[in-house]
């Protein structure tokens, strides 16, 4: 295993594929780390993805995407993110990854400025680094379980300001941007006349009382606003890789253009199984909502037993976890805790470098597995507890 030295030194992306690769070193690990959903794809696709495959429905499709998945995502535009859109506005990616680096790319020109969340998803930083672009940090804090306050998004607002990154769910904060926020920062886009990027990967599971809203349906923002979401976390079919695109027709004709030359289209296979998804029942995911539901009771219990505080998790997969009262960092807590208990879990400055006190738990494993890895953990945090802080 690498020693802890070695650790300290990396941050965001690099630090978390690190702590993968030392979880492979240790035998029966629980992995609370990635955020890749643990159940079952549901039957009815990949039964779709069989009768494709056997149909002989393999041709190559074009680079936005197959034509009939355009046209479902359009219609379900509706009732996920209640915009009403054509297929023309749709493009299908090789999951939200690609996606968000098509629309960085397509978007940002050197020296242009992004206002994005902190903390966040760390590839947004490499997309925006890579198209020359200049990420602007906006805080976010526990008290308010993490929302994006419009206030601390108007103070950063300058002439440079080509866009702003909502990503609702958050990861990994498993914080939302409320109604009342998102009807302010729209109205700050109308003014300053910039573009909205609403990343809503996690949409469908926001948990009650709570509601998903996207920004792109609110007045005068149907022409500014790109959203991102897919398939791969709401239908448990992230090996799928399949994402989707909604923006104004000259946008996706520019992000086509990309990936044409790029990665060309998604692989049909995969679209099949998306298309199965878009106009099959949505029982499943309310399945899967009550499942993550008892999990996240479940973690929460266990978590406030060993003294942990963390924001509210109003959706997404994450319980973002303040470490501060072991009185050690975050990072030295998750080095203990894949070492001596055999869980791995990611350090906050997996996610931005001033969260050094936070911990990102997930909640895809099983009950017994979560109760089992609480279980490990609580030793570890007693054992510990009043180190020096590193």
């Amino acid at each position: 295993m690498s020693s802890l030295a070695e650790i300290r030194e990396m941050s965001g992306t690099e630090l978390r594929y690190a702590l993968m690769d030392l979880a492979k070193e240790v035998p029966d690990a629980i992995a609370l780390g990635r955020g890749d959903p643990d159940l079952d794809t549901p039957a009815e696709i990949v039964s779709a993805v069989k009768k494709a495959l056997r149909t002989g429905r393999n041709r190559l499709m074009p680079a936005a995407g197959m034509p009939e998945l355009r046209e479902a995502i359009a219609a379900k535009a509706v009732p996920d993110h209640n915009l009403h859109v054509s297929s023309d506005q749709v493009m299908v990616t090789a999951g939200g990854q690609e996606g968000l680096f098509l629309i960085i790319s397509a978007l940002i020109d050197p020296g242009d400025e992004i206002l994005v969340p902190d903390p966040r998803y760390t590839s947004y930083d490499q997309a925006i680094e890579y198209a020359g672009g200049v990420a602007v940090s906006v805080p976010t804090y526990p008290e308010d379980a993490f929302d994006v306050r419009p206030e601390e998004v108007e103070k950063r607002i300058g002439p440079k300001t080509k866009a702003l990154l909502l990503v609702t769910p958050s990861n990994p904060t498993g914080g939302i941007v409320t109604r009342k926020n998102a009807e302010a920062l729209a109205e700050l886009a109308v003014k300053h006349n910039f573009v909205v990027i609403s990343d809503e990967i996690y949409g469908k599971f926001v948990y009650p009382p709570f509601e998903h809203v996207s920004i792109g349906s609110m007045p005068g923002m149907s022409d500014r606003t790109i959203t991102l979401s897919g398939f791969s976390k709401a239908y448990a079919m992230t090996g799928f890789r399949v994402g989707y695109i909604i923006a104004p027709e000259d946008a996706i004709e520019a992000m086509t253009s990309i990936k044409t030359v790029t990665t060309g289209p998604v692989a049909t296979v995969s679209q099949e199984a998306a298309l199965a998804a878009a106009t099959g029942s949505e029982a499943c995911i309310d399945e899967f909502r009550e499942i993550y539901l008892g999990r996240r009771s479940l973690l929460a219990e266990g978590l406030s037993a060993m003294g942990f505080r963390y924001g509210e998790p109003r959706g997404g997969f994450f319980f973002w976890t303040d470490s501060s009262s072991t009185g050690m960092r975050a990072l030295e807590l998750s080095y203990l805790f894949l070492k001596e208990a055999r869980v791995l879990i990611f350090p906050g400055t997996a996610f931005g470098d001033r969260w050094s006190d936070y911990l990102r738990i997930t909640m895809l494993q099983p009950d017994e597995v979560l109760k089992e890895a609480l279980a490990r953990m609580s030793p570890v945090v007693a054992r510990y507890r009043g180190s020096s802080r590193g």
